[in-house]
C-alpha cells in the first residue's frame, strides 16, 4: 500500500506544473473584452499548465505597463503597436513577445444622422483625440490623407461618448469600433465610424503583450509557454465564445455583463490569428509613423519583435 501510495504521489507531483515561475503582466486599461484571453487561459488553467503563475494587474494610466516594463519592475504588460513604436524610438527598452488584438480597434467615430456620411464631411468641424502625443498626430494624419480641411482638435482625454453627445465634437480619433460604438448603441444613437486601415492608415496590431528585454533574453521557456497558453485560449474563445465570457465573468464579477457580451460581438473578429509578430508589416507601420510624424526618427522593428 505504501508503495502504491508513493508512486501515486509521484504521478499526481509530475503530472502538476511547478510554477515557480511567477509573472506580474500590467494591463493597458482597466480589464475589459479586449484581454479576454489573459483571463481564459488564467480561468483554465492554461498557465498553470505551462509552470506559470500569472498576476495580472490594472494601471494607473494607460503608459503604466510601458513604464514599469521598461523599467524591469514588471516581467510583461499590455500597449499598443502605435505606443511601442513611439517608446522605441526614445530609446525605451521593451520587447514585443505576442499579441492579444491583432487589427486596428481605433476608429474616428461619430455619430449618424448629423450630416456626416465620408470623410471630407468632418471638415471644418471639430475632431476630438484621447491620447495626447499620440492621437492628435494619428488624427492630423486621417485628416491629411482624407482631404479634411480647417478642423479643430479638441484633447477629450477619455471622455468620448458624452462629447460626441453633447456635440463637443463631431468625431473622435481613438473610438474604439467595439466599445464606444457598444455604449453609444446602448444609450440610443446610431453609431458610425471611419475605420484607419481603410482610410489610408496600414493595418497594425492593436494590443501587445510587452516584455522587459532582460527577462526575455534570460527566460524564453517563460516567453514560449505564455505564447503557448495565450494562443490556446484564443482558440477556445473562437470555439465556444460564451463559455469563454462566462470565465471571464467570474474572472472579473463587477464588469458590465451587458455591455461586455455586446462588445465581444464586436471583437471575436479582431483577437489575434496567431503570436506570430510580422517584421514586414511592422516596418510598414513603422515607416507610416515616421512619414506622419507619430515618431521623430526611424524605428528598426526586428530587434524588437521576439520570435521563435
Amino acid at each position: 500500500m505504501k508503495r502504491v501510495g508513493l508512486a501515486l504521489l509521484v504521478v499526481i507531483l509530475l503530472s502538476v506544473p511547478a510554477c515557480g515561475e511567477s509573472l506580474t503582466l500590467v494591463l493597458d486599461w482597466f480589464p475589459n473584452i479586449d484581454h479576454l484571453p489573459l483571463y481564459v487561459a488564467q480561468e483554465r488553467g492554461f498557465f498553470a499548465e505551462a509552470g506559470l503563475k500569472v498576476n495580472i494587474v490594472s494601471p494607473s494610466e494607460t503608459a503604466d505597463a510601458l513604464k514599469l516594463v521598461a523599467a524591469g519592475k514588471s516581467e510583461l504588460g499590455i500597449s499598443y503597436e502605435p505606443q511601442v513604436l513611439v517608446a522605441t524610438s526614445e530609446k525605451v527598452p521593451v520587447t514585443v513577445v505576442g499579441r492579444l488584438i491583432g487589427h486596428p480597434l481605433s476608429t474616428v467615430l461619430y455619430i449618424k444622422g448629423r450630416g456626416i456620411g465620408k470623410p471630407a464631411d468632418l471638415s471644418g468641424r471639430p475632431m476630438g483625440y484621447t491620447v495626447a502625443g499620440m492621437e492628435d498626430v494619428l488624427a492630423k494624419a486621417f485628416c491629411d490623407l482624407n482631404g479634411i480641411k480647417d478642423y479643430k482638435l479638441v484633447h477629450l482625454e477619455f471622455a468620448i461618448v458624452p462629447s460626441l453627445i453633447s456635440g463637443k465634437v463631431d468625431s473622435v480619433m481613438g473610438g474604439f469600433r467595439n466599445y464606444e460604438v457598444v455604449e453609444l448603441e446602448l444609450q440610443g444613437y446610431k453609431p458610425g465610424y471611419f475605420a484607419l486601415e481603410e482610410h489610408g492608415f496600414p493595418d497594425y496590431d492593436e494590443l501587445v503583450v510587452i516584455a522587459n528585454p532582460q527577462f526575455v533574453k534570460e527566460n524564453e521557456k517563460a516567453i514560449v509557454s505564455f505564447r503557448n497558453a495565450l494562443s490556446k485560449a484564443i482558440a477556445e474563445i473562437k470555439k465556444d465564445p460564451q463559455s469563454a465570457l462566462t470565465d471571464y465573468f467570474k474572472a472579473i464579477p463587477e464588469s458590465d455583463k451587458k455591455l461586455e457580451r455586446l462588445a465581444l460581438e464586436k471583437t471575436l473578429p479582431f483577437y489575434a490569428e496567431d503570436q506570430n509578430l510580422s517584421v514586414d508589416r511592422w516596418k510598414t507601420f513603422a515607416d507610416f509613423a515616421l512619414k506622419v510624424g507619430l515618431i521623430s526618427r526611424p524605428v528598426e522593428v526586428e530587434p524588437i519583435l521576439w520570435t521563435e
